[in-house]
């Protein structure tokens, strides 16, 4: 790869070294300078490789030539984006039927500042303030501890979990941004890391993507031909991602949009399009459907999607949810229509205004606060806390005027709030539910009700087995202290219950 790149320069800053020299007088790139057909036929990806790069060293914008179809093939080439591009009115076709490397992104949006080791760090502290350190300016630290294993992941995609992982923003002082704030313990310190974050804004404008899906073997050979974006301060604008070809057996995706160790990223006005699910046998021995992108985001603090959608329709299950997320803080959807939001392995504190969220709903562990407000919600439950990791949220929940609909009006039972807690499983680190849960003015359309329906409840049985004080849970989850309820509709007339499993939740208080 190394070596392709090396004679991709060459020919930029040769071939066209002198009569590039307009392009910077001219003050912008486009791809048809450096050869690109625009055909819908012609492989373009050298040309807008080239592009980029010489952009890149002149710090020029790049412009797409507009109406023009940009074919890109299954070579291993990666278009660098370091300087605002505006792929404006052009097509992109993005062919993943036959491909050299299926992790190499197709763009990949990068900072021309290095990570480096920070040294003399030994540990830290929950909720720590600051950090003995001296740096060049605001920096994206990441910090791991190989000695402890957290995400210990329970169910038919079990594995040994992870290691202690955590991000946070410091400025050259070392201060610590309170509002994405350290969230474990480190009793030691395998590697800290701190990547300077460009504090310039880039922007990304326009252009539609289509992925020509690839027909590979459905098992989990995750294939991230995408946009990565691995730079703070970016703005994605106007963007739209379809996909074509997708058959009865195919391999995941990994997000068109994958935002990795950044922050301040920004998608808005932006149309995205769900994958189609396909099953294979996960490492349990079981049969799973597998998990799917258009949108990850991992190691990834301060991510805003705002007024974004999707092609497809948000409550068809034949395709998966449009988010998955990894050790991401301040998660925000605002105006957007999806089919769902997702936090994997923890988000801390996340926001979801004035969306509506499809038939996978609103799925998550973590911290902080969650906050739902001015929402419309068509799953089978109003939250649902992933059993995988423990239904764990240390923190609360608020949520206010929003519309529930059950199961997009076909339901049997309704809980707003869904996890599993067996008590005997070691995820890593203690479970919590929320200390605290506000629901104000929820309306809940259970019209539509079997015959045996006593109403819906605020927590689902999370665990059967807990029925009464014979019941020991080896790894104890700590259960909510306070509910509070206010304006509270249900078109059935039934009132709003705590729990089936009335004894695991008996402490709860409940005020009204």
């Amino acid at each position: 790869m190394m070596r392709k790149i090396l004679i991709l320069l060459f020919t930029v800053f040769t071939a066209f070294g002198q009569a590039n020299e307009e392009l910077v007088d001219r003050g912008f790139v486009r791809y048809s300078d450096f050869g690109a057909k625009g055909d819908g036929k012609t492989d373009d990806i050298e040309a807008i490789s080239a592009a980029h790069a010489y952009a890149n060293k002149h710090s020029l914008p790049v412009k797409a030539d507009a109406g023009f179809t940009y074919y890109i093939s299954g070579k291993e080439q990666t278009a660098e984006i370091r300087t605002d591009t505006d792929f404006s009115s052009a097509f992109f076709i993005i062919d993943d039927r036959e491909v050299e490397d299926r992790t190499a992104p197709a763009f990949v949006v990068s900072s021309n500042l290095k990570p480096f080791t920070l040294n003399g760090i030994r540990s830290l502290k929950k909720g720590q303030q600051k950090i003995e350190a001296s740096l060049p300016g605001p920096c994206l630290v990441t910090v791991t501890n190989e000695a402890v294993r957290h995400h210990i992941r329970y169910g038919p995609n079990q594995d040994s979990g992870s290691p202690q992982t955590d991000i946070f923003v410091v400025d050259a002082k070392g201060n610590i941004d309170l509002n994405a704030p350290i969230i474990w313990d480190f009793d030691q310190i395998s590697e800290i890391k701190a990547l300077p974050i460009d504090e310039s804004q880039l922007t990304i404008k326009g252009g539609h993507f289509t992925t020509i899906a690839n027909q590979a073997e459905s098992k989990y050979t995750y294939y991230s031909r995408n946009i990565a974006i691995q730079r703070s301060n970016v703005t994605v604008d106007g963007l739209v991602h379809t996909v074509e070809g997708e058959g009865d057996h195919g391999a995941p995706y990994g997000g068109f949009l994958n935002i990795s160790d950044c922050s301040y990223v920004t998608v808005k006005n932006t149309i995205l399009t769900g994958h189609k699910t396909y099953v294979t046998i996960g490492s349990a021995g079981d049969p799973v459907t597998m998990g799917t992108y258009d949108i990850i985001a991992g190691k990834a603090l301060n991510v805003s999607f705002v007024n974004c959608s999707q092609t497809n329709d948000i409550n068809d299950e034949m395709y998966w949810g449009i988010l998955g997320s990894n050790y991401c803080k301040n998660m925000l959807y605002d105006h957007c229509t999806f089919s769902r939001f997702d936090a994997h392995k923890g988000v801390a504190n996340a926001t979801i205004r004035s969306s509506t969220l499809g038939h996978m709903g609103i799925n998550a562990i973590g911290s902080g606060t969650l906050l739902v407000e001015n929402c419309t919600i068509k799953s089978s439950r109003l939250i649902n806390l992933r059993s995988d990791y423990g239904s764990t949220w240390e923190g609360e929940f608020i949520i206010r005027n929003c519309l529930y609909v059950p199961g997009n009006g076909n339901f049997e039972k309704v809980n707003l709030i869904l996890g599993h807690n067996t008590g005997k499983h070691d995820f890593g680190y203690t479970c919590y539910m929320p200390e605290k849960i506000t629901i104000e003015n929820l309306r809940i359309e259970d019209s539509n009700a079997p015959e045996n329906y006593q109403g819906p409840a605020i927590f689902s049985d999370m665990n059967p087995e807990m029925k009464d004080e014979s019941f020991v849970e080896e790894f104890p989850l700590v259960k909510t202290k306070v509910v509070e309820l206010k304006n509270i509709i249900t078109i059935s007339g039934k009132p709003l219950r705590v729990s089936d499993n009335k004894y695991m939740f008996k402490s709860v208080e409940v005020i009204e």
